[in-house]
């Protein structure tokens, strides 16, 4: 029986498989990557690395086994069908007789087009019959500070939630809850509305990014048109700059709060404060 991380490169598929290596043996995690050669360092810490794409079902023929716990990272080709994209690795995982199928989705809440596909992924899961776990994961913070570069050019956070407040929390601490789901037992059939512990606004945002830059960094709230166009001009594809500017419109109807406390619970720590992931962002 293995454990199966799909997108193992991707930037939540590396934390779960650095998680899961200082909690399994290494030959028990198989990655499933599209590019072997990214995956090289797993491979020579004894992590069995398996070629597929979401786009090649034929791909994912054989890939799993009978017992496996499968965790399927969603997909970030949203013109590409992800729903059928999932479909693929659900289908795969259903033929073999896996465990377990742990799917990445979006909050329950979310109404925003970026939900679209989480729950239309979540319809087929369901339908399969597979022992399911839906994780819900709520925003990341690095959504935010990996971008710094715009927010300090102009020492201003824009953004088109208003005075909304988001349960954001590190990658690290959403790939903790699916290695605890992979590895721990009574969680099948379960959905887990993951968030951070403490929300905050944009302004909060802004004057934190103030306090630990020494600048007067201005929190200016936008209509999502113009959030749309500003992304747009930057270079971003306009049908990801809608969603972008769609999901700040949810943030403003306090649809990204979570308070269920899950992802503490799972990951069995507090979950990373902003203020941290912010110093870790000047720091690079």
């Amino acid at each position: 029986m293995s454990i199966v991380v799909t997108g193992a490169t991707g930037h939540l598929g590396r934390h779960v498989v650095t998680q899961l290596l200082e909690r399994v043996p290494a030959d028990r995690i198989t990655a499933v990557v599209r590019d072997a050669s990214k995956a090289a360092d797993l491979a020579d810490r004894g992590v069995r690395i398996a070629i597929a794409d979401y786009n090649a079902p034929e791909t994912f023929d054989g890939l799993f086994s009978p017992g496996d716990k499968v965790l399927l990272i969603s997909g970030t080709e949203f013109d590409r069908g992800r729903v059928a994209q999932h479909r693929v690795v659900i289908d795969a995982a259903k033929a073999a007789g896996v465990a377990l199928l742990a799917y990445t989705s979006a909050p329950g809440s979310l109404t925003a087009a970026l939900a679209d596909d989480h729950r239309g992924t979540e319809r087929v899961l369901l339908a399969s019959g597979l022992p399911y776990v839906l994780l819900r994961n709520g925003w990341y913070h690095e959504n935010y500070t990996e971008n710094l570069a715009p927010v300090l050019a102009h020492d201003a956070v824009v953004a088109a939630a208003g005075e909304g407040r988001v349960s954001s929390a590190s990658r690290a601490d959403y790939a903790a809850a699916a290695v605890a789901v992979l590895t721990g037992e009574g969680h099948e059939n379960k959905t887990y509305e993951l968030g951070g512990d403490e929300a905050w606004s944009f302004a909060e945002y802004a004057a934190e990014l103030s306090r630990q830059t020494g600048r007067e960094i201005a929190y200016n709230t936008v209509t999502p048109e113009v959030l749309t166009d500003i992304l747009s001009g930057a270079g971003l594809p306009g049908p990801m700059a809608a969603i972008i500017a769609g999901t700040d419109v949810s943030i403003g109807k306090g649809e990204l709060v979570v308070t269920t406390g899950d992802l503490s619970r799972l990951a069995g720590r507090p979950t990373t404060p902003l203020s941290e992931a912010v110093t870790a962002a000047l720091k690079d």
